[in-house]
């Protein structure tokens, strides 16, 4: 089971990625594994040297009666301290955003690929498409040929 964020390649540029674990309770996590989360329109932000995702949705768990947790919570990542306070700097000094670029299991744990991004401007947004354009019919000429 995999979650992609794909407005994130169309938006941002990306120029690292890191993999952080998530702290989650046990109704989000059936949640997740049920298909019932969006990473969208999260982000990720460093509050008392610690980082943070904000704006995640996972649905309620229909089976999680009062246990149940709030869909859109903060949740906080877990990293090593040399992890973070390199992302602090970097994302300080260069002015980026921390944006999760996809959530998948490993061994059985829940990761995030946490991308550093800067924002693209409306003309790179076009620029990209228009690459996208060329590649794919490139590809449907060689196809055809």
């Amino acid at each position: 089971m995999e979650v992609l964020n794909r407005k994130a390649n169309h938006d941002y540029f990306i120029e690292d990625t890191i993999e952080a674990g998530i702290v989650l309770t046990g109704t989000e996590i059936k949640s997740i594994r049920a298909g019932n989360c969006n990473i969208k329109d999260c982000y990720g932000i460093i509050k008392n040297n610690e980082v943070y995702l904000l704006n995640m949705y996972i649905g309620q768990y229909k089976e999680g009666n009062i246990f149940n947790h709030e869909e859109t919570r903060s949740r906080k990542l877990l990293l090593h301290k040399k992890e973070i306070k390199k992302l602090a700097r970097t994302i300080e000094i260069k002015g980026l955003t921390l944006v999760p670029l996809k959530l998948y299991f490993k061994n059985n744990k829940l990761k995030v690929a946490l991308g550093v991004c800067r924002g693209k401007k409306d003309y790179d947004k076009r620029e990209t498409i228009k690459e996208r354009d060329i590649k794919r019919e490139v590809e449907k000429r060689l196809k055809n040929y």
